[in-house]
Order: structure tokens, then sequence, then C-alpha cells
């Protein structure tokens, strides 16, 4: 049984590169670790400097985000997530995310399941962003930069 010989394995964070998160902002940063192409999942950390409004988005999935360091909100709360707090983001919902709370930058740990999708105010969809959309970021800063690439699919 295949299931037997899937063992425990560790990605090294030094061994990624951060990726500017373009076309939304040339200042955010975004690391992946798993891109699953199988249940839509990625797996990545993502650095974002204060006083950062990204655009709104609607998720067809779950996110759940682990703040590592700074203080950030969705701009239709009146929460703001610190380090060590969790966000639980539900399929089907909208948000704008903003760091205008403290002057550092804020480092998240992100789990996205499906997709989101960039939209203006008036709710029209400006792009999509998922699994696929990531890697293909991934292979064409690799590219750019002359790295080797990783099989971002699979935990090895």
């Amino acid at each position: 049984m295949q299931y037997e010989k899937v063992q425990a394995a560790l990605i090294d964070n030094e061994s990624l590169p951060w990726i500017p998160f373009l076309p939304y902002s040339d200042g955010v940063f975004v690391k992946y670790f798993k891109l699953d192409p199988i249940r839509g999942e990625m797996i990545a950390l993502m650095r974002v400097p204060a006083r950062v409004l990204l655009p709104q988005h609607y998720q067809s999935g779950t996110v759940i985000s682990y703040t590592i360091e700074g203080r950030w909100k969705f701009r239709e709360y009146e929460w703001i997530a610190g380090p060590g707090s969790v966000v639980f983001e539900p399929a089907a919902s909208r948000h704008t995310p903003e760091t205008g709370i403290t002057e550092g930058e804020v480092l998240l740990l992100d789990v996205v399941v499906g997709e989101l999708l960039f939209q203006d105010e008036d709710g029209k969809i400006l792009a999509i962003e998922n699994w696929k959309t990531a890697m293909e970021r991934y292979l064409a800063h690799c590219r750019w930069h002359g790295i080797a690439p990783r099989d971002l699919t699979a935990f090895s």
C-alpha cells in the first residue's frame, strides 16, 4: 500500500526564495512551501510592509492565517490580529486586508484552499489567484533569477 510509504518531510525555509507578489504589489513578498493541484491548496509565508491595503478578495475556499509578527486587520472588521493569533476565513467570504496598524511589517503563514478572486469596489473580478497562478509566479521567478525550481507539489 502506498500510504505506508508516506513519511514526514521537512521543507527548509532558507532554501526557498521570497517572490514579489506581482502584479498586486512590488512591496509584498510570498514564499511558497506547497502548491497542491489535487486539493487546490497553497501553503505560503507572506511578508507585507506597514501601511499596505491589499485588494479586496472573495475566496472560494477557506483560509487560515497565522500571524508570526506585526499587526493587521480586515477593513470590514473591528478586530486586529497580532503575533500568535490565528484568523480563520470561511469559504465564500469577502474582505480587504490592511497592515496600517503598526510601523513594522507583517509576516503571515497562510493555508489557502481554493481560489482568491481579487475585486474592484463594485465586485468586478480583476484577477484570480490559486495554486496554478502561484506555480506560474514561482517558476517565472526561478527562470528570471537562474534558480533551479523545486517540485512544490510534493513535500520533499
